[in-house]
């Protein structure tokens, strides 16, 4: 198998698992019962949480780089990444004792740059440069082919795509054992070579299984890709779910994951958010964003999947523990349950008591409240934030907020205000 081919085979992933086995930890596949009530199906979890780097981006990264010829590796490589891959280069050089140059974006999570020096030692250099992967990977491009290095693509090279569709050969290996035919498989979407890998080993193996791509709603770019039946790139992007969050697709991705996944499914980030929360509170799973995309998708499928077999792939476990409150907060904002307005309070006495019992339900609570007295007018300005305990209780509330100040501006429907006060 070479680049050129730009494709990939069911007998590439087999070589690259012989090729892995002894180095990448075959990653248990898990039969989750709080799912399975909820769906009313048999959900199972391919747990690429647990993988030595906490993602599925190893396989990949470890087969590209294991089929260099000597004198390539021994003149280095370099890579571009949100965090995962990064962690896969950095754990195959320092496993082969290469140097590896390795560029992340200026907003990847400290964790995930950490964690890359961590797994590379002294084999690795990080250079952070540019605010998305794009951008990042521009860079890259450029010092590779002055320092006539080699790159690793993490996505959009066929051995790239053979070492993540090893993943695909163990679900179906362990699936034999218990005698487990699936119905369903959800994986997240970044660049397409997870997808891909699975889809290609599936697609020989267990053609019955039905593939969905998932993607974060802000950067869709697979699916933008399928529709217009050509690779595009987004002008804009959501960076949120920064393991899935790319503008372009690779070419090689788009035309196996066009040719073989059997739907694509959007999911908003606000959504993404709540699966996080739910997965650490009932399951006690911590996922990254972009490995709760495929748990997340379930909801759009909750007719389809009744009865049936289904498995998710958990794509990673990397999430900075620091972006928690953010994600506690995206989940308020998606399920209606947390509001932020802009009201002209009267500068008197008793004017917030007034707001309390005229506006606030029995279980309503004030969050944020931000009052800026002026002496010389009737009114100040105040920024309040209101947590409902049921979602359905909000018109009640915005009809109580415009009695009381019919010029109240509501800040979740601005997102330029909300990020400017919030």
């Amino acid at each position: 198998m070479t680049v050129q081919t730009q494709t990939v085979t069911a007998k590439d992933v087999d070589e690259a698992f012989l090729r892995i086995q002894q180095t990448v930890k075959q990653t248990p596949l898990e039969k989750d019962h709080y799912l399975s009530m909820k769906y009313d199906c048999n959900v199972y979890l391919k747990r690429e949480d647990l993988q030595w780097v906490r993602s599925f981006k190893l396989r990949g990264a470890y087969n590209a780089i294991s089929v260099l010829p000597h004198e390539q590796q021994a003149k280095g490589i370099t890579c571009a990444s949100a965090g995962n891959h990064a962690q896969g280069v950095a754990f195959t050089a320092r496993q082969l004792d290469l140097h590896a140059v390795i560029f992340m974006p200026v907003t990847t999570p400290n964790q995930k740059v950490s964690q890359v020096q961590f797994f590379g030692g002294n084999n690795v250099e990080i250079q952070l440069i540019g605010d998305t992967f794009d951008d990042c990977l521009k860079e890259a491009l450029s010092y590779t082919q002055a320092h006539a290095m080699t790159f690793i693509d993490p996505f959009n090279n066929v051995h790239t795509i053979a070492g993540q569709g090893t993943l695909a050969k163990e679900i179906l290996q362990t699936a034999a054992e218990d005698n487990i035919s699936f119905d369903y498989l959800f994986g997240a979407i970044g660049g397409g070579g997870l997808m891909s890998g699975v889809a290609t080993y599936f697609a020989a193996n267990s053609p019955q299984t039905q593939l969905i791509g998932v993607e974060p709603l802000g950067a869709s770019s697979m699916h933008a890709a399928v529709q217009q039946q050509q690779v595009v790139t987004l002008p804009n992007i959501d960076k949120f779910v920064d393991g899935a969050s790319v503008a372009r697709v690779g070419e090689i991705t788009f035309n196996i994951c066009n040719r073989l996944l059997s739907d694509y499914v959007q999911i908003d980030e606000g959504a993404v958010c709540s699966t996080i929360l739910d997965m650490y509170s009932k399951q006690a799973i911590v996922a990254e964003p972009a490995g709760a995309l495929s748990i997340s998708a379930l909801e759009q499928y909750r007719e389809q999947i009744k009865g049936k077999n289904v498995v998710c792939i958990i794509s990673g476990g990397n999430n900075d523990i620091n972006r928690m409150k953010e994600i506690e907060e995206r989940s308020l904002l998606y399920e209606e349950m947390k509001h932020y307005f802009i009201l002209n309070f009267p500068q008197r006495p008793g004017a917030l008591r007034q707001f309390v019992n005229d506006v606030l339900g029995p279980k309503d609570d004030i969050t944020k409240f931000e009052y800026l007295k002026k002496s010389s007018q009737n009114t100040g300005t105040v920024i309040i934030g209101i947590q409902l305990q049921n979602h359905q209780d909000l018109q009640q509330l915005i009809a109580n907020v415009n009695a009381f100040d019919p010029k109240n501006i509501y800040i979740n429907e601005n997102k330029m205000l909300y990020s400017l006060l919030i």
